[in-house]
């Protein structure tokens, strides 16, 4: 069964850094799913942070754009996110997402806590 699991989150100042990782568990899902992480707070829906589609190309949220980067690492089935500039309302559980037509997997999610 494919896993997707992510790690790195945790507490951090704002103006801070954190990078996220996403372990896909399937070589083949890996290689031929688009990637993104997505992320939640309690009581609002869960939001696209960046998608990274099968070529490779990618789309930021504006909110993030210009501090988060995603990297892709063939090698080892990894998707990460490093967040540089870190603000409190960068606060949320951070979700990996590997999909392709029907199939749809999800992290655990890992939580963002951004203090002022």
């Amino acid at each position: 069964q494919v896993q997707v699991v992510e790690s790195g989150g945790g507490l951090v100042q704002a103006g801070g850094s954190l990078r996220l990782s996403c372990a896909v568990t399937s070589q083949f899902v890996f290689d031929t799913n688009a990637m993104g992480w997505y992320r939640q707070v309690p009581g609002k829906q869960r939001d696209l942070v960046v998608v990274m589609s099968r070529d490779g190309s990618t789309n930021y949220a504006d909110s993030v754009k210009g501090r988060f980067t995603v990297s892709r690492d063939n090698a080892k089935n990894t998707f990460d996110l490093q967040m540089n500039s870190l603000k409190p309302e960068d606060t949320a559980v951070y979700y990996c997402r590997s999909w392709y037509g029907s199939r749809d997997y999800w992290g655990q999610g890992t939580q963002v806590t951004v203090s002022s």
